[in-house]
């Protein structure tokens, strides 16, 4: 319910529990179109799965959702990133939140399964609205000894921002027509190479590229797949 008339969020906000002072304690600019927010709070009684989000309330009608990418072992400090696309009102939210703004946050929330324990290989597909998950499957695959690739398909700013996270084992695609066409899709390297012929696939991001990766996967081979579009051209708030 990515907008609603104001009484409808006023309602939900009577009816759910709030996380009491939650502020912006830094922000960082990885690139023109990516931002770092930390918030500062009491999340100790939380859970935070991986993909665990927020939907964060950025005006009277509308909220978005924000994936957690990071909590510390304190559970006191959190951090978000952000696409700032400058192409909607979420993005205008985030990119003009400053340290000491406090936020309004209900408890987090986690609506897919992401995260396969029995999956021996994950591949992590993506693109810059994908970066916060990425990171929130980091830790969970490190402790338990997974193997992992992720491949991002970024716009050229941004092709250096996986290294900057840590996400190590990544491999980036320049944002063009390559995951718009299966044909391309079916010519990258992975589905040449029998060590990830058993692997586990999440793919998020942009619709069309996830639609296109799923149907290549699914005619081209067994493995299996979890899959979630977080935009599309032309849509609001998906």
């Amino acid at each position: 319910m990515p907008s609603a008339p104001k009484w409808v969020f006023d309602t939900l906000n009577l009816f759910v529990s709030q996380i009491p002072e939650v502020q912006v304690s830094q922000t960082e600019y990885l690139s023109t179109t990516v931002k770092r927010i930390s918030l500062q709070g009491d999340f100790e009684k939380l859970q935070f799965s991986v993909g665990a989000f927020f939907d964060i309330r950025i005006s009277n009608t509308d909220v978005r959702r924000y994936t957690i990418a990071e909590i510390n072992s304190e559970k006191d400090s959190l951090q978000l990133i952000a696409h700032i696309h400058g192409n909607g009102c979420g993005s205008d939210f985030m990119n003009h939140l400053e340290v000491g703004d406090r936020l309004v946050l209900n408890k987090p929330r986690t609506e897919q399964k992401y995260y396969d324990k029995a999956a021996e290989k994950i591949v992590f597909f993506g693109d810059e609205t994908s970066l916060a998950l990425a990171c929130s499957f980091l830790p969970v695959m490190e402790e338990q000894k997974k193997e992992h690739l992720f491949l991002f398909e970024l716009e050229a700013e941004n092709h250096a921002i996986p290294e900057l996270l840590g996400l190590e084992n990544s491999i980036v695609f320049p944002k063009s027509t390559l995951f718009c066409d299966p044909d391309q899709i079916k010519d990258l390297p992975i589905f040449k190479n029998e060590y990830w012929s058993d692997a586990y696939f999440v793919l998020t991001g942009n619709v069309n590229s996830v639609q296109n990766f799923r149907k290549v996967i699914r005619t081209q081979t067994h493995m299996r797949v979890k899959h979630q579009g977080f935009w599309l051209q032309g849509k609001k708030g998906l």
